[in-house]
């Protein structure tokens, strides 16, 4: 029998040092983690520097784009991806604080959770709004990915011709259609 295996790209970032791990060391850590019999690394992005959100709430982050393919149902996934930073002393307090490492499930597949309705709920919400509310179901995509050079640049690093299932658009096209100044921003550390 076949097992079903679905695409799916999870964001990583960080801006905390752990112990004598700086962050981008925590994310090639974690990258480490990931494969496994259900899970198999396609392709990682270079790791890049970029500012903190909001401007002034911490030290430069840095992140990266990997894209596995995998049997696990979403739910699974995020599961696996909540152990892997636990593993690395994430703690969940503040939305969007800082943190020794986030894994964001980006995609899966062409799936859209928990339906277009909610999908587009959470996607239109203002940044306010955003800010300080928290799903309680998995949304994927994810709500702001078009939204974010930290993903997008990256992204295109590994798969520029990622389309949007519901916007339609390339990762490429998304990331072209930031500001300048977003994506000048973010900056290969290696």
């Amino acid at each position: 029998m076949t097992e079903n295996r679905s695409k799916s790209l999870i964001a990583l970032g960080g801006n905390l040092n752990l112990r004598d791990l700086l962050p981008q060391d925590t994310l090639a850590a974690a990258v480490g983690e990931l494969p496994g019999a259900e899970i198999s690394l396609r392709a990682v992005s270079r790791f890049f520097r970029t500012p903190s959100f909001p401007a002034g709430a911490g030290p430069d982050y840095a992140n990266a784009v990997v894209e596995i393919e995998t049997s696990l149902s979403a739910q699974a996934l995020l599961t696996r991806l909540h152990e892997i930073e636990a593993h690395y002393a994430r703690e969940r307090g503040e939305r969007w604080g800082m943190r020794t490492l986030d894994l964001d499930l980006i995609s899966l597949g062409d799936s859209v959770l928990p339906d277009q309705d909610e999908y587009v709920r959470w996607r239109d919400l203002p940044l306010e709004v955003q800010m300080k509310a928290t799903p309680d179901q998995l949304i994927l995509p994810h709500p702001r990915v078009q939204d974010r050079a930290f993903v997008l640049v990256p992204l295109c690093d590994i798969a520029p011709d990622w389309c949007h299932p519901v916007l339609h658009k390339t990762a490429a096209q998304m990331r072209d259609a930031l500001p300048k100044a977003d994506i000048d921003s973010v900056i290969p550390i290696y």
